[in-house]
């Protein structure tokens, strides 16, 4: 189940690398961008990335989108995100079926309502929600036409309908209720069918639920702050989840996990610069 033994103090962003086969991810308070057997030091937080082609992610900074070399480890900045503000970092973020990359943000000592979510698509970055105290759960079902994320202290996953441009059309609404429940939700990744895949925070588990909100199934892993999904492998049906190690002791914390599952992903999407 272990998939790679570093320990991260927040594992976070796993992102499957379509054309490279390549599991990436990242441990946002060491700073890192972790792939297995290789690592790159960021001078900051870095939390998200999406894949440009097979050499190149966008990355996300506390300060800043970024293009990455994967070869060469050299960055360009593409715009600069809440550059001004300190007090924030980003968090949770992955790339829509239209190109473009949503990416949130958050206090870094997770300050009420200091954060957004935002969109970055064609040279241009839109502020879509705010505010938002725990950015998280961003993801988007097959045919572009929903949006998912959640507020994580709300304990509510909220949908919202897409353009065709992938630009959110109406106010969100609400997808999946925890409230009431110790599920806190952390990052998610919609499979090819439509259901939404949540890391719980502090529950060890991914949990699925199908298009209209209801509870499948969780699969359990051996580290108690799930962070956030991913599918990948050859066949798209490995489950990948990243966790924390912030705060607790024990050899499985931290560590980034694989299962085989039945369940088929999507592969990730395209960021179209």
């Amino acid at each position: 189940m272990i998939f790679d033994n570093i320990q991260c103090q927040l594992g976070e962003g796993p992102l499957w690398h379509p054309e490279r086969k390549q599991l990436f991810w990242f441990d946002i308070l060491g700073h890192r961008l972790h792939t297995k057997g290789q690592h790159w030091q960021f001078d900051t937080y870095v939390s998200a990335a999406g894949w440009v082609d097979p050499d190149t992610l966008l990355v996300a900074s506390a300060r800043a989108l970024h293009r990455f070399d994967i070869t060469s480890g050299d960055q360009t900045e593409l715009c600069p995100l809440e550059a001004d503000n300190p007090t924030t970092r980003s968090n949770d973020g992955r790339a829509d079926p239209q190109g473009g990359f949503w990416i949130g943000t958050m206090g870094i000592e997770a300050e009420k309502h200091a954060g957004a979510i935002y969109r970055y698509y064609k040279d241009e970055l839109r502020q879509l929600f705010a505010p938002i105290t725990i950015s998280n759960a961003i993801c988007f079902a097959p045919d572009g036409k929903t949006a998912y994320f959640t507020d994580t202290p709300t304990q509510r996953i909220m949908r919202v309908t897409l353009d065709t441009d992938g630009w959110p059309i109406g106010e969100p609404v609400l997808h999946i209720d925890l409230t009431g429940t110790d599920f806190r939700p952390d990052g998610a990744v919609v499979d090819a069918a439509g259901n939404l895949w949540n890391a719980q925070w502090g529950t060890s588990r991914i949990a699925g639920y199908t298009p209209d909100g209801r509870f499948i199934k969780a699969h359990s892993f051996p580290a108690r702050q799930t962070s956030c999904p991913a599918f990948g492998g050859p066949d798209l049906q490995t489950l990948y989840c990243t966790s924390a190690a912030v705060g607790l002791t024990g050899d499985d914390e931290g560590r980034t996990f694989a299962i085989e599952t039945d369940i088929i992903g999507q592969a990730e999407h395209q960021v179209l610069l």
